[in-house]
């Protein structure tokens, strides 16, 4: 008896290798998974200028050195929702008062016409969209579902012109459909708990990460995170020591396979 709705997802045809320059931009989603990037000592650039969330603030912050050197580039749109000031969408408000701007909902054309020129410019690069299944109730529980609703309507449209070199990971309907309940959330009902990202890493890895070979330098550089991060309770012990002198010499010997660990 099956209690949840899987999320029926095919491996990419294109794979995320291990050597990979990855930048992911957009909402504190893309936060979480460059942290767990991380974990595995994967060569990732996140939010470099800040968490965004809409569309088109995502657009300004494309920092041209950043996506020069990144050979796959993870976008999450977090929402539809935008701030303007003189016709112009404001990235950051900076906690001024709300009658300073004006408030719109981004439509589908808005968005595709900003990021197809952008997927266009950029044809060497590998692209993989999703949109954060953080909920933006502050937008209200309605115009946040009409929200997301705008955002995937708006990837789809993208990813027609461009199927061979750019995807979609489909982030919130995991969250809305396979991790429905809120044991899988944060305090605030709102973000996804630690069990909750662990679990759409996982689906992310097997999508984007599935060969043998990478799969076999994931676990050799995840295992090298969890021994330097161990916590070890006594410090001056000759255990502890022995352990830390193994550590650093299998450090060695995969920076020679790994160069940039430790950069």
């Amino acid at each position: 008896m099956e209690f949840t709705t899987k999320v029926s997802i095919s491996n990419n045809p294109w794979q995320i290798q291990v050597e990979d320059k990855i930048l992911l931009l957009g909402s504190c989603f893309s936060d979480n998974m460059g942290d767990k990037m991380k974990e595995y000592y994967l060569q990732v650039q996140a939010n470099p200028s800040g968490t965004l969330y809409n569309p088109v603030s995502i657009a300004h912050h494309m920092t041209e050195q950043a996506v020069q050197e990144s050979d796959v580039i993870i976008i999450t749109f977090g929402t539809a929702w935008v701030y303007e000031k003189d016709g112009q969408v404001v990235d950051n408000c900076q906690k001024r008062p709300a009658h300073l701007f004006t408030r719109r909902r981004l439509k589908v054309d808005d968005i595709v016409s900003v990021w197809r020129p952008i997927l266009n410019q950029y044809a060497n690069k590998r692209f993989i969209f999703t949109v954060s299944p953080i909920r933006h109730i502050k937008d209200g529980l309605h115009e946040n579902t009409v929200s997301k609703g705008i955002l995937l309507q708006a990837v789809d449209e993208l990813l027609r012109g461009v199927p061979s070199r750019a995807c979609y990971f489909p982030s919130y309907e995991i969250m809305m459909d396979e991790l429905r309940d809120y044991r899988f959330y944060a305090e605030d009902m709102l973000h996804p708990n630690k069990t909750a990202i662990e679990y759409l890493w996982e689906r992310f890895r097997i999508v984007f990460m599935y060969s043998q070979s990478t799969a076999e330098k994931m676990h050799l550089l995840h295992q090298l995170w969890l021994d330097k991060n161990h916590k070890i309770l006594h410090p001056d012990s000759d255990e502890a020591k022995a352990f830390v002198k193994q550590v650093d010499r299998e450090e060695q010997l995969l920076k020679k396979q790994f160069p940039w660990i430790g950069q």
